[in-house]
């Protein structure tokens, strides 16, 4: 069948020319079974068109609800190596864990209600909700003059921000371009560094003003409210969700969003036509999201039990891969012979920028490798990092240079780790949940991701302190567990639209599903015929 009307994405394994037997000279492509692959192949976009940079620069607004969460990531740990931080609100041993863990506590009870609100009002009334809740912690944490108020507003600012964590990632998967899914969704979660860079640096230029003002240290706190600040003042010149309105029976308004932003003005676009297609095919408009109350489709089915199951797996190996480094950092570089407060500081401080060069490395290869390979590779160079990690704490005593060698590699692991799992923890989840489940499986995956952290906050430091280096062996058999789990359980993602990944799950065997493809040839008058792959 010839077929102009193919709808396809940019998943491209292998192209080369040829003569088919009508002897017309073909360019052959190896795609998935989906529509929008043969479309874009036709369709062939510009990344930089006037259309895209608008496009860019909403979903830029959904990435500052990240920005938010890093803000906090890097703050408590560096501020908890600042003497005049500490003295004043009487932070001690006893209580520095229960301090740090207020804010992922605050998460855990904001997502009961972090995907209904993103579903019942949509992500752009979701993501300013979540933001001014967050200003509100902000301003409880910087004017406290008590730790009775800094602990309450770390639990307010963690209850705003797992509002914006689940409306941001939604919003930025459902409005991404088909063909550039994969890096602008990945992107939301690196912007997360956005966050710790500033709040990093900010405290270590503070540091060397001399003065024993609290300002040095109200300053970080206050400044975990600007990404807040900006996504309220932004959120209103953006489009909302083009899939949230089929979801409410207002095809036109999505129409109108997806001419604009993904057919660059052109209401005959291949692409606006294949998404709007399969978004009426796959989005109900009486589905779970109507119902605010309503998890039980996370659970339902054996696909729903699928889908929920490999968010649960990237929460859990995406977080219990090593102790919390942006709280413990200081305390690991003290162990290693680093007392200097300005070293302890820069040393939390690098480890923002390094981590963000990364991610950004592996958004290049989200497409190209896959998301499996990604992650198994990742998994296992984790794994690798934590056993010489291991080694160096076991025999640190007295030897500064084996200690040193042993922060070194928690800067390899944060390298190999950021390279995948920064982007995936916001991509994945976001692809494989189906639209009707999406916000509330985000909220879902907001909440074991906290879980786990309040276990991985807590448990290390009585867990170190009780068995020392001995410790350290969990997270290496964990990380390598972690990557015999992807390679049997998880699907490849890439080359689809995410109505078409819908596919995948109802079959029998869900990941050789998700490696079948067909051919797509090309002929010389530009039309495609797509045909089985032998």
């Amino acid at each position: 069948m010839d077929s102009k009307n193919a709808d396809h994405t940019e998943t491209i394994h292998r192209a080369d020319t040829g003569t088919d037997k009508h002897g017309e000279t073909v360019a052959e492509t190896r795609i998935h079974e989906s529509r929008m692959e043969a479309a874009l192949l036709e369709e062939k976009p510009y990344a930089w068109r006037k259309s895209f940079l608008k496009l860019y620069a909403c979903i830029f607004v959904g990435y500052l609800c990240s920005a938010t969460n890093g803000f906090d990531a890097n703050t408590f740990g560096g501020l908890s190596a600042i003497p005049s931080f500490v003295n004043f609100f009487g932070i001690t041993a006893s209580n520095q864990g229960l301090v740090a863990a207020l804010y992922v506590i605050g998460n855990v009870a904001g997502s009961f209600f972090a995907g209904p609100c993103a579903d019942q009002y949509g992500r752009k009334i979701g993501m300013a909700i979540g933001s001014g809740i967050c200003i509100i912690g902000a301003i409880l944490q910087a004017a406290g003059q008590n730790l009775a108020t800094l602990m309450a507003g770390r639990f307010v600012l963690g209850m705003g921000a797992v509002l914006v964590q689940t409306a941001g990632p939604s919003y930025v998967v459902e409005m991404a371009y088909p063909k550039y899914r994969g890096q602008l969704t990945g992107g939301f979660q690196t912007c997360f560094f956005l966050g710790t860079i500033v709040s990093t640096w900010l405290e270590y230029g503070l540091n060397y003003c001399d003065t024993t003002s609290s300002f040095v240290w109200r300053i970080p706190l206050a400044v975990q409210g600007l990404p807040s600040i900006l996504v309220l003042i932004f959120v209103w010149f953006i489009p909302e969700s083009p899939r949230w309105y089929i979801g409410r029976d207002q095809l036109e308004k999505a129409r109108e969003i997806l001419v604009k932003y993904h057919g660059d003005g052109n209401r005959d676009s291949q692409v606006v036509a294949v998404e709007l297609e399969e978004m009426i095919e796959v989005i109900s408009i009486s589905g779970s999201d109507q119902r605010f109350w309503d998890f039980a489709p996370l659970f339902s089915t054996r696909s729903a039990r699928y889908r929920t199951f490999l968010v649960t797996c990237i929460a859990w190996f995406g977080q219990l891969d090593l102790p919390p480094t942006s709280y413990y950092l200081p305390l690991m570089a003290k162990t290693a012979g680093i007392t200097s407060v300005q070293t302890q500081l820069l040393l939390n401080a690098l480890q923002t920028p390094i981590m963000m060069v990364a991610a950004l490395c592996g958004l290049r290869f989200v497409e190209k490798l896959g998301r499996r390979k990604l992650l198994m590779f990742s998994s296992a160079g984790m794994s690798a990092s934590v056993i010489v990690i291991t080694a160096c704490t076991a025999n640190q005593a007295g030897k500064p240079a084996v200690g040193g060698t042993g922060v070194a590699f928690l800067y390899v692991f944060l390298v190999v780790f950021a390279f995948a799992w920064t982007p995936m923890q916001s991509l994945y989840p976001s692809e494989v949940l189906p639209f009707n489940t999406r916000a509330k499986g985000l909220a879902y995956m907001n909440f074991m991701v906290n879980c786990v952290n309040i276990l991985n906050t807590y448990v290390p430091p009585v867990a170190i302190t009780n068995s020392g280096w001995r410790f350290y062996i969990l997270y290496i058999v964990w990380d390598a567990f972690g990557v015999v789990v992807i390679y049997f359980f998880f699907v490849e993602t890439k080359g689809r639209n995410l109505e078409e990944i819908d596919q995948i799950f109802e079959s029998d065997h869900p990941v050789k599903a998700s490696f079948e493809t067909k051919m797509a040839l090309t002929k010389e008058d530009g039309t495609i015929k797509v045909v089985d792959h032998e």
